[in-house]
């Protein structure tokens, strides 16, 4: 299955139903009088998060989704059915955000952090009035009759951001799709260039009985957090995981510039990437004697690195003692990463922030 991060859909509710115009014609009654009933409520735009999904690619093929109009009332002052709802099935981790104004800027209005979360972004119109409500002391057979009211449309894009209590980051070609597959049963695509990963992936963690996600996403670059190399776009899968594994090619020239560029990124990005719980790895770690390994360990604790771990993705060794950090690190209390939504998929609301949509 293709991986597509964001997609924009039209969205319209269902317009309410026109109120009927009858009159009441029954045997031996030759002036009954109006009997129109109203018109039925259109249906809503809702949206509901489940579980199974981690694409938005459905939305790529299928872009306007529109709720059904309200039943026309009918006479005997029956009042028509409202129009079906339409529900839109979306993964966990989407947020609905407006198209961009001229400034650039965007709000967000939902965002689904938990299976099960509904909210009903468009509401339907109400049905209109059947001439039977218009009947008063001096017109007893009106004609008239509301239309409905109209429902409510718009475009909205929906972004997808992973969730995973793992980020793995890095420069490209620092290793970490050899990484992801050798702790988990993910096939990601492994080459000797850069690059090689264009999509993030997601791969299940399982040491000593216990479990964690962990997403790798593609290689970050200078400016990443500006968009260059869709950076920025990548960047937005890491924002809510609970921990940074954070890989270094122990083959580059400068392992510290390497380890600098992520962190400028990180901390360019915002969102407080660059002051969640972070792990380093030095990598390829075959690759290089032990004694060369520990003096580039060195030298990153003294540019202000915590916790370095030397290993191999390639072999796995060191990879047992990193995993145990990541348990530990994952398992500790005191962090949500759906801080501030309510069970209807609302978060609090956020100011509007310039977002431009590939």
């Amino acid at each position: 299955m293709h991986f597509l991060d964001q997609a924009k859909i039209f969205i319209r509710s269902g317009a309410g139903g026109p109120g009927g115009v009858s009159f009441r014609r029954e045997k031996f009654i030759q002036y009954g009088g109006p009997d129109g009933g109203d018109g039925g409520k259109g249906g809503d735009i809702i949206f509901e998060a489940v579980a199974g999904l981690n694409t938005l690619i459905d939305f790529r093929y299928t872009q306007h989704f529109k709720a059904q109009r309200g039943i026309p009332g009918m006479g005997k002052n029956r009042t028509g059915a409202g129009g079906n709802d339409k529900i839109i099935k979306v993964p966990v981790g989407t947020q609905i955000i407006t198209d961009p104004d001229e400034e650039g800027y965007s709000e967000l209005l939902a965002d689904f952090t938990e299976p099960g979360q509904r909210i009903v972004l468009l509401k339907g119109g109400d049905g209109g009035r059947g001439n039977l409500s218009y009947k008063t002391s001096t017109n007893r057979a009106p004609r008239q009759h509301g239309t409905g009211w109209p429902g409510e449309e718009k475009w909205v894009w929906l972004r997808l951001k992973l969730l995973a209590d793992v980020g793995l980051v890095g420069l490209p070609n620092a290793g970490k799709s050899t990484f992801i597959n050798q702790v988990t049963n993910t096939k990601a695509k492994v080459g000797a260039y850069a690059f090689t990963t264009t999509k993030p992936q997601l791969g299940v963690v399982s040491h000593k009985q216990n479990e964690f996600v962990l997403a790798d996403i593609p290689g970050l670059i200078a400016g990443a957090s500006e968009g260059v190399g869709i950076g920025d776009r990548f960047l937005g899968h890491i924002e809510r995981c609970r921990v940074l594994l954070h890989l270094i090619d122990a083959t580059v020239d400068d392992p510290i510039e390497a380890w600098e560029v992520v962190m400028g990124e990180l901390e360019a990005y915002g969102e407080g990437l660059d002051e969640k719980p972070q792990i380093v790895a030095l990598n390829k770690g075959d690759l290089l004697g032990p004694e060369l390994m520990e003096d580039i360990a060195e030298q990153l604790q003294e540019a202000g690195v915590e916790e370095i771990f030397i290993i191999s993705g390639a072999t796995g060794e060191g990879v047992e003692d990193l995993l145990d950090a990541l348990v530990e690190r994952v398992g500790q209390p005191g962090y949500r990463s759906d801080e501030g939504d309510d069970e209807d998929g609302e978060g609090e609301a956020e100011e509007a922030k310039p977002w431009s949509p590939i």
